[in-house]
């Protein structure tokens, strides 16, 4: 445990909860402890410009966004977002539509990343007057194993050490941050699982060919096409683990994306400029458990979950959500109580008994639910490329059945959306 002596910091500060990480997990922790006047400070190492122009996810579900209206978070969103009640897949040369808005009534949101950030951003800022410090260097969580904790991290702007002591810490720093780093190794383990493929992440300044996510079954690989906004589209294309995207010029990429995503009927892509290619070795890993002494993890601190599912950002999230309502609710010594407005009186709680101590294992629940879906779509994906009969085979008999079988779409649209009554 790293432990902190003698600081050399011109005055500790002191705040009820520093939140490590200012994406939008540590931001909506921030929100949901300042709508409820509690003091926290939010440090994050890079620039608000940098993290409100970052391209990221941008699926969002239904019952994400419901809870952050709840908490007073989505207006934007709510205004600017589109919603999808369909996804489609093309395998044997057709096109085969999956319309799980008409199946159960419920819908996806289209919001990328970096715009929800932005929101977030200036929520707590500049309308819930939060403490949030950008460009902060060498970040070191201490102490979390007793009552005493604390963080500290270089100014950027004077060059000096600082200290904020705190009651408890957010670690919503992501895969490589520093609080995971935190934790105690003999009283945690991580659970990690590799595909063996990877994925080239593009944007491309073109319009999406259709109405819908696309995912394109193919013998040479996986394609994917998720719209980001009339003007923006996200694709992706299976390739081999580390394969390096200047393997991929323009010519190339369009070419297979076209030769993937091919169906019968179906419209031609729109090429247009590439302004992101990005190398993806698809893998997951789950930290358990998510939390020691006075530290919590949120997020990709806590588990990564390959895009294969668009599951992302929707987990971190939830863990947002948890984590904010159990802080207020011990800080506040009031837990049965919703007079802060932060739904932990239990109507809106997304899952679990709520509760610090019951943290974990309630996000834990829905994480390796939500990590199997991804397991068994990474079948259907690329059992097809695998090159064995079999594989292929079992892949065409998973995706005749989601469109044969009521049940089976019934499950599909359950995992894909969420919405499980209990997890």
């Amino acid at each position: 445990m790293n432990s902190l002596e003698r600081p050399n910091t011109p005055a500790p500060q002191r705040a009820s909860v520093v939140v490590v990480g200012a994406g939008p997990a540590g931001l909506t922790v921030g929100n949901i402890l300042r709508r409820a006047g509690v003091d926290c400070v939010v440090l994050e190492t890079e620039t608000r410009e940098f993290i409100e122009q970052r391209p990221r996810a941008g699926v969002i579900e239904e019952w994400v966004v419901r809870a952050l209206e709840q908490r007073g978070l989505a207006g934007n969103l709510l205004r600017k977002a589109q919603r999808h009640t369909a996804c489609e897949f093309r395998f044997d040369g057709r096109q085969h539509r999956f319309s799980y808005g008409e199946l159960t009534g419920r819908h996806h949101f289209v919001y990328p990343q970096h715009l929800l950030v932005t929101d977030l951003v200036r929520e707590y800022t500049d309308v819930r007057d939060g403490d949030i410090r950008f460009g902060v260097r060498d970040v070191q969580v201490h102490d979390v194993d007793t009552d005493r904790p604390s963080v500290s991290y270089t100014c950027p702007q004077s060059g000096q050490r600082q200290v904020v002591h705190c009651e408890f810490v957010a670690g919503c720093d992501g895969a490589r941050g520093v609080t995971r780093r935190a934790l105690p190794p003999e009283q945690f383990r991580v659970a990690r699982h590799d595909y063996g493929i990877g994925w080239l992440s593009l944007l491309a300044e073109a319009p999406p060919s259709s109405d819908c996510v696309l995912f394109g079954i193919h013998e040479d690989g996986f394609a994917g096409q998720m719209p980001r906004s009339p003007e923006v589209t996200r694709y992706y294309l299976q390739c081999p683990p580390g394969d390096d995207p200047a393997n991929w010029p323009h010519e190339r990429v369009w070419a297979e994306l076209r030769r993937r995503l091919a169906a019968k009927g179906a419209p031609e892509l729109v090429e247009g400029r590439l302004i992101e290619k990005r190398m993806l070795d698809m893998h997951d890993y789950v930290v358990e458990p998510m939390a020691s002494g006075r530290l919590f993890l949120a997020g990709d601190a806590a588990h990564l979950v390959a895009p294969i599912a668009a599951k992302g950002m929707n987990l971190a999230l939830h863990d947002a959500f948890l984590l904010g309502d159990a802080l207020v609710a011990h800080l506040m010594r009031d837990a049965g109580s919703d007079r802060f407005g932060t739904g932990r009186a239990g109507r809106d709680r997304p899952d679990g008994d709520g509760g610090l101590e019951g943290y974990s294992e309630a996000c834990l629940r829905r994480v390796w639910d939500y990590q199997e879906f991804s397991q068994w779509l990474s079948e259907v994906y690329h059992g097809q490329a695998a090159g064995e009969p079999y594989r292929t085979g079992t892949t065409i008999a998973r995706l005749r059945r989601l469109f044969t079988s009521p049940l089976a779409a019934a499950a599909f649209a359950e995992q894909y959306l969420g919405t499980a009554e209990r997890y």
